[in-house]
């Protein structure tokens, strides 16, 4: 299916907003993640299934001062 991730299109096989995250690179605890506007906590990833069409965001903690 295709989603848009950052606002860039991206085609993955996950079910699962986790699967898509892994499947994606993202693999550090330390983000935060919003699906169509709205923000999924880090264990409601598994259970939060995507659709063809969703909108993601992920947001990763920058370093520097």
């Amino acid at each position: 299916m295709q989603i848009i991730v950052n606002a860039q299109p991206h085609e993955i096989a996950g079910a699962t907003l986790a699967q898509a995250l892994h499947q994606l690179g993202y693999t550090s605890p330390a983000i935060a993640t919003a699906l169509n506007g709205q923000f999924i906590p880090r264990e409601a990833r598994a259970g939060t299934p995507l659709s063809n069409g969703d909108r993601l965001e992920v947001l990763a903690p920058m370093q520097g001062g």
